[in-house]
């Protein structure tokens, strides 16, 4: 057995050793597996090189008080606030940015970045009339009516497309606040008319048939721009792709509606009793304790309000603590639920809010969804923190602190198919979810979308998944990438690319990063040790502003797994998976072949000298030829020993102790060899094409019908990128070998993973190793064993 062991790892590191020069940095190959070292910006006081935050580590607050009306009949929103920044930073500000992404929808004032476009075949009136729409002024984003400090002396701003700076009186210093107010209006846009308000988030959905609307307002208001650390201010333009990065803050938000809408909202209502009937009271206070969702507005209710309109008004009030967003939701049309969750020691109420048309899916899952989402992100991530999670149903996607909008219709007869049903869980899940990325752990959208749509996309998965096992998951499985991986590098970018320049956003954003943290997951880590580090992260950065960096940190800091050689090749490259069965040799042992002594004499030769440098180079030369230098080994005896006087010629070496050595190591196996007979040796020679380093998993299928899985980790190429070669010892023989069996790791080829054909085995020859005797040398011994390549079927 020892000579076996001796064979296989003398093959392996000569192969090892020839190739190498694969790996080296400096050719155009590189070297996957090196440190991402200057790649990650340099750890400080403030972001640690373990990926928490650092001692001096410090975030902005703003708090916001506002006071809007709704005016239905001519859909626009009318608003003032009272905003409080404060300066946590150690800088003096002279100016505050604010976002206006209102003006994404002003034909004059959108940030104006467009993509390239080709002539249709054929048009609708619709697409040319939008074409038109936008040569003028359509009126719509924000109208800055004032801006004032908090005694009521204008300020002086300016306008940058989505963006508005407004020039302090003098700096804010550090640790110091500022008060300030603005009054403000604009036109309510149609969010379902995709071609003149392209990727409305918020607006107005008209129903025709009973005349009437559900209004989502999101983004509804100035807000202030992140200012950190990173960046200094986060001031990019909003073009309706890039999401936002805001600070956390306290809002007080009053919204004044047509008295028989029913609104939701971030955060928690305050006056509950003064804007409901006393029946839908009686009905929330019920819902407080119920076990399953307990309807407060009924749909019989809703259909028999849809066609009386009041002229009264009512405000609701809301309050939110800590929250980095305020976004909420007011119709006539909408059936409300309710049921609380307990979230270690805190009771959440989750709420769904949707019209008749989704009341087939929404009353039966809706808020058992939402119930179910915030439960398993709470153990996945951190306890959820809030008071209340509210699913809203309006024909969209979207997601804000405590309240989201989703999808989820039935068809006019109340019939829905699987399909939609599914959608409704997926986006009610991935929404609600948002809640903790980016909500709570409050990364930059507008710079890294993959941040909070792919730690959240892999959150969605896991919780799809025990949701219904059997739920058709398309983010999170490795195999569900694999067409987007194996597309023209062309068409392909990093998930490390600024949200505006990302081609495939779904894929490189959502779904990449998903499959990319289940790989960790499942198939690099282990799930206790990932699931642990990905809590950690959560845990380190609830209410924060994480970076990328502190992400891999954190990850790699808490797993105690060097992970560079990953975050390298799955979030800085396109490259992909696909590792390919080259050759396969098969060998088995010969217990009574009689030695070959072949080559002995050069072996003997080998041993007899040891290696000397017979070249001498300039420097040796001339150091002999003067006479003034005298050599150490020369001059002091006790350093004079066999080899000094071997290489000198002052000794001969006696050949009597090689030749009973290579005797003993010789001997035939004889009857000792029979416990080696149902040994198997396969050689199997891989080669990486697509250039991404991932681990080898294969599975033996043996004659005798049993499987196998075996699991070489991805180092096993950090000496050879590109092929590799690999011994293996089996005691039974193999039928078939597959790489990658259960699609773990997004190979982009499978038809070269699988060997199936028979191999007819080679015979190697086994001599026992006597206890204590070293194994005498041979010029690859293993390259003798296996002399028949069977090739890859």
């Amino acid at each position: 057995m020892k000579q076996l062991v001796f064979f296989a790892f003398f093959l392996f590191t000569v192969s090892l050793m020839a190739q190498s020069i694969q790996n080296n940095p400096g050719s155009n190959h590189g070297n996957k597996f090196e440190q991402l070292g200057t790649t990650l910006p340099t750890p400080n006081t403030y972001r640690t090189a373990s990926g928490a935050p650092g001692e001096d580590y410090w975030q902005q607050q703003v708090d916001y008080d506002i006071k809007c009306e709704l005016d239905e009949k001519n859909l626009v929103l009318k608003g003032q606030e009272m905003i409080t920044y404060h300066n946590n930073s150690p800088d003096a500000l002279s100016y505050l940015w604010l976002q206006l992404d209102e003006n994404q929808h002003s034909t004059v004032n959108n940030a104006n970045y467009q993509d390239r476009s080709t002539m249709p075949r054929s048009a609708s009136d619709q697409m040319l009339d939008a074409a038109d729409y936008r040569k003028t002024d359509n009126g719509y984003g924000f109208i800055l009516e004032k801006v004032t400090d908090s005694a009521g002396k204008p300020l002086k701003y300016v306008v940058n497309k989505t963006m508005m700076k407004i020039d302090l009186p003098e700096p804010l210093a550090p640790g110091k606040k500022y008060v300030f107010n603005i009054k403000w209006h604009y036109k309510i846009v149609d969010r379902m008319d995709n071609y003149k308000f392209q990727d409305a988030r918020g607006g107005y959905e008209y129903f025709e048939e009973d005349d009437n609307y559900i209004f989502t307002m999101a983004q509804f208001y100035p807000r202030l721009c992140m200012y950190n650390d990173v960046l200094g201010w986060q001031n990019h333009q909003f073009t309706g792709r890039g999401e936002f990065t805001v600070c956390f803050g306290d809002f007080k938000v009053e919204m004044t509606v047509p008295a028989d809408h029913i609104v939701g909202g971030t955060g928690v209502c305050k006056n509950y009793g003064k804007v409901l009937s006393k029946t839908q009271m009686t009905r929330y206070k019920q819902a407080e304790n119920a076990t399953e969702p307990l309807v407060i507005k009924t749909l019989d209710e809703v259909k028999a309000g849809e066609n009386t309109k009041a002229t009264a008004k009512k405000t609701w009030v809301f309050e939110a603590k800590n929250v980095r967003d305020f976004a909420w939701t007011s119709s006539r049309r909408f059936v409300w639920d309710a049921m609380p969750v307990t979230i270690e020691g805190n009771k959440v109420m989750c709420m769904s809010f949707y019209a008749k048309e989704a009341y087939p899916i929404y009353n039966m899952l809706s808020t058992k969804a939402v119930a179910h989402t915030i439960k398993t992100y709470s153990d996945f991530s951190i306890p959820y923190p809030y008071p209340t999670a509210q699913s809203v149903e309006a024909a969209n996607g979207m997601e804000y602190p405590m309240i989201c909008f989703n999808p989820g219709r039935a068809l006019p007869d109340g019939s829905y198919s699987e399909g939609s049903k599914n959608a409704a869980i997926l986006v009610i899940i991935h929404e609600v979810g948002h809640t903790f990325f980016p909500m709570i752990v409050n990364s930059d959208e507008r710079q890294w979308t993959w941040m909070d749509e792919g730690l959240n996309s892999y959150l969605q998965y896991l919780t799809q998944e025990l949701w219904d096992n059997k739920f058709p998951s398309d983010e999170g499985p490795a195999y569900s990438i694999v067409d987007y991986m194996k597309m023209d590098k062309n068409q392909l970018e990093p998930i490390m690319t600024n949200s505006e320049n990302i081609v495939q956003f779904g894929n490189n954003a959502y779904a990449k990063v998903a499959t990319g943290l289940n790989i960790l997951r499942e198939t690099i880590v282990g799930r206790e040790l990932f699931d642990n580090a990905f809590r950690e992260y959560a845990r380190r950065w609830a209410f924060k502003h994480p970076t990328p960096a502190d992400f891999f940190r954190t990850i790699e800091d808490a797993t105690g797994e060097d992970l560079d050689w990953f975050w390298r090749g799955w979030f800085y490259s396109t490259d992909a998976c696909d590792i390919a069965i080259d050759t396969i040799k098969h060998a088995v042992p010969d217990i009574t072949a009689v030695p070959r002594r072949t080559e002995d004499t050069i072996v003997k030769v080998a041993l007899e000298r040891p290696y000397v440098n017979e070249f001498e180079d300039i420097s040796k030369i001339r150091n002999k030829e003067d006479k003034n230098i005298k050599f150490v080994v020369d001059q002091d005896t006790s350093l004079q020993d066999f080899y000094y006087k071997y290489d000198r010629g002052l000794v001969a070496y006696d050949t009597t102790k090689y030749d009973r050595l290579l005797k003993a190591t010789q001997e035939p196996m004889g009857e000792d060899g029979a416990k080696y007979e149902g040994k198997h040796l396969y050689e199997i020679s891989f080669s990486n094409k697509g250039g991404l380093m991932m681990p080898i998993i294969i599975q033996w299928e043996y004659k005798d019908g049993t499987k196998e899985i075996e699991r070489i980790p991805a180092q096993v190429w950090r000496k050879n990128e590109k092929a590799l070669v690999k011994t293996f010892a089996k005691n039974k023989e193999v039928a078939s070998i597959t790489l990658d069996p259960y699609k773990e790791t997004a190979d982009i080829d499978e038809s070269n993973n699988v060997w199936g054909k028979e191999m007819p085995a080679s015979r190697f020859e086994l001599f026992k190793n006597k206890k204590g005797v070293k194994p005498a040398p041979n010029n690859n011994p293993m390259q003798k064993a296996m002399q028949k390549d069977n090739g890859r079927a």
